[in-house]
Order: structure tokens, then C-alpha cells, then sequence
């Protein structure tokens, strides 16, 4: 390895993590491929974090403070910025990657066409009873935005520790938009994918584990996500008519379930006035207006007839 220049650079946020970092880094110690470095990049934390990765004595490990909490969106741009390797490649401080992901990863780089800027590959998800589920990670086409199955976003799903990225792609695209709550890694993927090919290694080679307390869980940032993905992108989207009444929908649902009521309504009815007879548009009024005994009732009936 070029002590200077690895081929992999392997970026990890973290933010009081301390109890789940350790794991983690030995996942990425434990690869097969060993030309990386790995960089550690402390969030802010306020727990032993410096203490975690300082029992780790292996000279690849690289570690930045931030003297204060300012988001993943902050703290993997603060690791790009750093960065040395031909590739990067990012690992969430309370995962864990399989032995020959970045092995398998780098090969497939390394021998594909220019335009392929991103490989990825599936993940096991983790949840806290101990059970694990195939994650099948979506499939991505240059140039698309949307999904038009789920009238989702088409990169929705993808995890960012599941991929390795030319280094070079940041450098024409940009890095990660620091005003997003969440969705952060999506709206870094549509435009990923607006400008690159991708190449997807149906195996899981991460293990995402699943935490009830981390930024996933929360609505509010959820919503926030949502309005500026929509705006950001409103002008690739905005003659699909039922896409963005889905966004306006799922900005509302999200509203009312952390209480924000005004909001909600007002977002439920701009998916009405966008697409007037988008069916999760009128099934959702039906819930909110008469209760979800009464939804549930006439899904029932909708569904014998």
C-alpha cells in the first residue's frame, strides 16, 4: 500500500456512538481488500467516541473532531474533503460490512466502463429482536429520477454504506447537500445518478442494523426531507402529476403523525388540487376526515364489491 495515497478512502460520521462504533470499525479492519485508509469523522460526540477509536492501533485509521454536532450531511463532507483514495467509500458507525465487500467492489471499478461511477450491492437488514431480512437494493438507470411503480424517488432504498464511489464523480457533481435533516444520501444519489451509470452486486455485503432512536425514526426530519427533495427537483418532476401528489401525500401523512396538523391538511390538499382523483390522495381524506375504523370499514366493502 502507498502510504500516501490509498486506493480506498473509507469515510465514517459519527455522533454518540460509542457503544457501536467498535463494531463497525473492526468490519472495516477485517476486510480482505487492505489498500484503504479510514477516516473517523467525530460529530461532535460526547461520549468516549476518541476513546473507542484510540484502543484501535492500526495506522490506516485517520481521526477528525468537530468541535460541535453539525449532521452526516457536515461530518462526510469534512471526510471527502480529507480524503486521499481513488475511491470512497462510506460505513455508518453502527453497522457492519462483510469481509469482501470492498474486495468485490473494487474489482468490478476497476474494470468497468468510465461512466460507471458508483457499484453497490444488497444488504441483510438487522433488526433489534435479532431477526434479519434481504434487503434487495433498487435497481438505478442513468437519468432517471423517478420510480414509476412506487412514484417514489428510483434511488430510495439505497444505502449509503452499501456503495463505493469514484472519487472523481464528487468532484463533478459536488458532495452531500448539508441542508437536508434527512434523505441526505438520496438526494446525493439523484444526482449521482443523473450523471453516472451504476452497477449493482445483488449479494449483501452489508449488515444494516436497524436502531428505533437514530435520524430514520424522525417524522419531523422526514417532512423537512421531503419539501426540499420536492423543490430541489420540482423542475425533473413536475409533469408527473401523480408523483408529486405522492411527495405532497407523504409530506402530509408524516405531518400528522408528529402533530403538526396545519401542515398536514395543507400538504393533503395541495396532492388533491396537483392530481384530483389520485386514489391514496382520497383514501387518505377518508382516514383523516372519519377515522381509521371508518377507512378500514370502507376497504373492507370497497373490497367485497
Amino acid at each position: 500500500m502507498n502510504n500516501n495515497r490509498p486506493a480506498v478512502s473509507v469515510i465514517v460520521p459519527t455522533y454518540n456512538r460509542a457503544h457501536l462504533l467498535g463494531r463497525a470499525i473492526e468490519s472495516v479492519l477485517n476486510q480482505t481488500y487492505k489498500d484503504f485508509e479510514l477516516i473517523v469523522v467525530d460529530d461532535g460526540s460526547t461520549d468516549d467516541t476518541e476513546k473507542v477509536v484510540g484502543n484501535f492501533k492500526d495506522e490506516r485509521i485517520r481521526y477528525i473532531s468537530l468541535e460541535k454536532n453539525m449532521g452526516a450531511g457536515v461530518a462526510r463532507n469534512r471526510g471527502i474533503e480529507a480524503s486521499r483514495g481513488k475511491y470512497i467509500a462510506f460505513q455508518d458507525s453502527d453497522d457492519e460490512w462483510l469481509a469482501e465487500k470492498l474486495e468485490k467492489q473494487i474489482k468490478i471499478l476497476e474494470t468497468v466502463s468510465p461512466e460507471v461511477g458508483v457499484v453497490y450491492t444488497d444488504m441483510w437488514r438487522v433488526f433489534q429482536d435479532g431477526k434479519q431480512e434481504y434487503w434487495h437494493s433498487p435497481t438505478i438507470l442513468k437519468g432517471r429520477v423517478v420510480n414509476e411503480t412506487s412514484l417514489d424517488y428510483q434511488v430510495l432504498g439505497l444505502g449509503i454504506q452499501a456503495t463505493m464511489i469514484k472519487k472523481r464523480c464528487f468532484e463533478k457533481i459536488g458532495a452531500f447537500d448539508e441542508r437536508f435533516p434527512r434523505f441526505i444520501d438520496l438526494e446525493f444519489f439523484v444526482r449521482l445518478a443523473k450523471h453516472f451509470h451504476s452497477c449493482h452486486i445483488r449479494e449483501p455485503l452489508v449488515k444494516f442494523h436497524y436502531q428505533t432512536d437514530g435520524i430514520s425514526s424522525n417524522n419531523r426530519a422526514y417532512s423537512m426531507g421531503r419539501m426540499l427533495l420536492l423543490e430541489k427537483y420540482y423542475d425533473d418532476v413536475r409533469n408527473n402529476r401523480k408523483f408529486v401528489a405522492n411527495q405532497y401525500l407523504l409530506i402530509s401523512k408524516h405531518s400528522y403523525s408528529y402533530g403538526n396538523v396545519a401542515e398536514g391538511r395543507r400538504y393533503l390538499l395541495k396532492a388533491i388540487a396537483v392530481c384530483p382523483f389520485f386514489g391514496r390522495s382520497m383514501s387518505f381524506s377518508f382516514k383523516v376526515l372519519f377515522g381509521e375504523y371508518l377507512h378500514r370499514k370502507l376497504l373492507r366493502c370497497l373490497k367485497k364489491h
